[in-house]
């Protein structure tokens, strides 16, 4: 991959999106370049079915969910698991909902019997990791369900640790690679940032997608020459101010073709 041309790293700047101090610090790897790459629309995660439930929750933090009535609730930690679960028991065994421990996994199954009385179910949790959750959850549909609960610490930490040891210039390096092939490194948060495009000249360039790490954060752009003449991004090596790594898709790009530019800065430096 080359470093994007002084004219389109001006577009980029343009957006509001890209907009730093000078220069790159070390150029990617030109066996990176991808070939006749273009990028239309994508997803950076897999559609839910319909029965699943994601929750973002810190330390300490109540969960609203809902458990399904006479059927099984499974309720799954990601990168972590649970350790113990803690209730009051009603009195009424059969009456009462049962949570089930999966050792292997670390995650709990909750039964609601048809007969339940109450309305909500409420119990405290405690994670392998050392993070405790309440859960006060609403009684919903007969079918099983799915219950996925995310810690951003968790993934603050293993961004941070990744990234310390992987050093700033290979982590930027890494982290195009990543974004060329849709995949997301440890630690990083990934979503869809679609903007609306802005036109520099005969250059077109649209936000597409933005990673987060703990001390990084890529960029994914689309970009389109609009011109009437090939646009060769090869020619020119100049970034955007305090990139630590910029790159696109391919050398040039005839009228109307498009391809993808790829952005790392360091997390705090978009103004």
């Amino acid at each position: 991959m080359s470093l994007l041309p002084s004219h389109l790293a001006a577009a980029l700047a343009g957006t509001g999106l890209a907009c730093f101090a000078v220069g790159a610090t070390r150029r990617p790897d030109p066996g990176l370049k991808l070939s006749g790459l273009v990028v239309l629309a994508f997803a950076l995660a897999p559609v839910p079915a319909h029965a699943d439930q994601f929750v973002e929750a810190a330390d300490n933090a109540t969960i609203d969910c809902e458990l399904a009535r006479g059927e099984l609730t499974r309720i799954a930690l990601i990168d972590d698991g649970f350790a113990n679960v803690s209730k009051i028991a009603s009195g009424f065994p059969y009456n009462d909902f049962q949570v089930t421990h999966e050792p292997v996994r670390g995650d709990i199954y909750i039964s609601v019997p048809p007969q339940f009385a109450a309305a909500r179910v409420n119990f405290f949790a405690t994670s392998k990791a050392g993070y405790v959750y309440k859960f006060a959850c609403r009684l919903g549909g007969q079918e099983a369900a799915q219950l996925f609960i995310t810690n951003p610490a968790l993934a603050k930490s293993e961004a941070a640790d990744w990234e310390a040891e992987t050093g700033p210039e290979d982590a930027a390096i890494r982290l195009i690679e990543a974004m060329a092939k849709d995949a997301v490194l440890p630690g990083f948060t990934a979503r869809v940032e679609i903007s609306a495009p802005r036109r520099t000249g005969g250059i077109e360039v649209q936000l597409v997608a933005e990673y987060q790490g703990d001390e990084l954060t890529g960029q994914r752009f689309l970009v389109r020459n609009l011109g009437k003449e090939r646009l060769a991004l090869a020619d020119e090596r100049e970034a955007p101010a305090g990139a630590l790594a910029f790159a696109y898709g391919r050398e040039s790009l005839a009228p109307g073709e498009a391809t993808s530019a790829f952005l790392v800065f360091a997390k705090g430096g978009l103004k």
